[in-house]
């Protein structure tokens, strides 16, 4: 846990002490002459933050300065934008099960996520029946990668899941063997089953990899997806007429508008796929492979950023609601230099707030419910067991915490901000739904080698309350360190968060040092 510590107070007529457990007197919070009258200054726990590692080198980094308005910018941070991208095939998988404790209790500390089921292996070993038949010959699959059957019973394990975790779901159908008629089945059944929870449909799992990637072998232009779409389309929507249909759920911008364009009977929402580090070994572009050094650089936020615009551009044309269903630091197989590290919890918290701020309402990050050990690394999650052998105890990687921070905020507007200095920072302001202001300072300098930053921060009113929440860890390189308030959980509620430390009391100019390589999160009423 974080460390508490509490300042002595002399009261006019008594002395008050803080709770037992600090074991120390509490001071009055300092104040300055208020420009309206408020109450006097409560007693206050403050937080103790955690510092730079000791022996750092400590570079100074330039003071920031935060100016927050009153101006939303029109987007928000909706309620269970955050959410897991998920194979196919790990429907049929019972430890995806509301009596999986650990689970349960990872997806409600991301608040209510939307579970997105896809995947490569969607189109390639996935069979959904709710007859009961025996898997077909041509479906193929390896012991780490096995075809796998799905019907209505794993759907109704799922809706049970997604009961106790106040989660929704959003599934993919098989494009790769095509049958509209099988994959209308599907939808009505899990319309049946899922009921609201249920958000959306898609035809195929990025389908611009078709005509490469074997799963059509004579080739795949967007003219023949967009044929074949149309049948599903129509089947789909003659069985379960009120399931929108999401798409294209591409990585290439030439399918987008194919899309858009369709003419197909459901509601439509446009979904594109993204790593930003997508060149595995560098040849392509060294400065978009899976490096410490690409993932903790400028150049990796105005990367995503410039591609969400491009999709929010194409989307907006056509009045569609834009969703991020997957993605990821990169798709590379196996381990890299960013995998299970704490930059990657800095990266995920940025990379959600940005893409939230610029006007995504759904993000997933593609995950796995295999091992820890052997199991793909970028995974938010993994169960515990040997590689091939899930014991279903679910812990979480670093970026999860980053998820986890995020998920937090669902529900706030962003306000306009104007910021200066702070080297590798990213700053975000939101107005919330009881009044209160919420300003989150994504830290991504260097934990080991970074001074503190010192923050000045004006506020468009003066707040009687400043509380903190923290995701630390101790270097960029620390996999299993990263923290949030000292433990392993999500952050408190607001209502249970200390005061952090120099908060003045009714004033709207505020300060505080910041430790580098954290996600910190003021929250402040009036």
């Amino acid at each position: 846990m974080a460390a508490l510590f509490t300042l002595a107070l002399v009261v006019t007529a008594f002395i008050a002490f803080a709770p037992k457990s600090a074991r120390e007197p509490a001071v009055e919070q300092p104040t300055v002459v208020p420009s309206r009258s408020l109450p006097p200054a409560p007693l206050v726990t403050y937080y103790e933050q955690v510092g730079p590692p000791e022996g750092s080198p400590l570079q100074k980094v330039e003071p920031l300065t935060i100016r927050v308005t009153e101006q939303e910018t029109g987007t928000a941070l909706p309620q269970g934008m955050t959410g897991i991208s998920l194979e196919a095939t790990d429907l049929a998988d019972p430890l995806l099960s509301a009596e999986n404790a650990s689970l349960v209790e990872l997806l409600t500390e991301v608040g209510g996520p939307v579970l997105r089921f896809g995947g490569n292996a969607v189109d390639r070993r996935f069979f959904w029946t709710s007859t009961g038949e025996a898997i077909p010959s041509n479906y193929t699959g390896d012991k780490a990668h096995p075809v796998r059957a799905v019907g209505p019973k794993d759907l109704t394990r799922l809706n049970k899941l997604l009961e106790a975790a106040d989660a929704r779901v959003a599934l993919t159908v098989d494009l790769g063997h095509y049958n509209p008629e099988r994959a209308a089945d599907m939808v009505k059944n899990a319309s049946a089953i899922l009921g609201d929870r249920l958000l959306s449909v898609t035809v195929g799992n990025e389908p611009n990899g078709f005509g490469t990637n074997g799963v059509r072998p004579g080739g795949y232009t967007p003219e023949d997806f967009v044929k074949e779409l149309k049948a599903y389309a129509k089947a789909i929507h003659a069985v379960a007429p009120d399931v929108p249909m999401a798409g294209p759920g591409t990585y290439s911008e030439a399918w987008w508008r194919p899309f858009i364009a369709a003419d197909i009977p459901q509601k439509k929402i446009f979904t594109f796929h993204n790593y930003p580090l997508y060149s595995c070994d560098g040849s392509v572009d060294p400065k978009a492979s899976p490096t410490l050094a690409n993932l903790m650089s400028p150049l990796m936020h105005e990367r995503g950023e410039i591609y969400q615009k491009a999709a929010l551009e194409a989307a907006k044309e056509a009045g569609l609601e834009t969703w991020l269903p997957e993605t990821g630091i990169a798709a590379c197989p196996g381990s890299n230099q960013t995998s299970r590290t704490h930059a990657s919890a800095l990266w995920t918290a940025d990379y959600v707030l940005n893409a939230a701020k610029l006007g995504i309402t759904r993000i997933g990050f593609h995950s796995s419910l295999q091992t820890c050990t052997g199991g793909p690394p970028m995974s938010v999650l993994c169960s515990g067991g040997p590689y091939l052998k899930p014991t279903g105890e679910y812990t979480a990687h670093a970026n999860f915490f980053g998820l986890a921070m995020v998920s937090d905020l669902e529900g706030g507007k962003f306000l306009e901000l104007q910021s200066s200095g702070g080297g590798l920072v990213y700053n975000y302001a939101l107005k919330n739904a009881d009044g209160s202001t919420t300003v989150v300072v994504v830290n991504q300098n260097d934990p080991k080698a970074a001074a503190q930053t010192e923050v000045t921060l004006t506020l468009p009113r003066q707040p009687v309350t400043g509380t903190m929440a923290q995701l630390t860890g101790p270097s960029y390189q620390a996999e299993k360190e990263t923290l949030i308030d000292g433990t392993d959980t999500g952050p408190q509620p607001v209502s249970q968060r200390l005061t952090f430390p120099g908060f003045k009391y009714g004033s709207t100019e505020q300060s505080i040092a910041l430790t580098a390589g954290t996600v910190t999160v003021l929250n402040f009423s009036y």
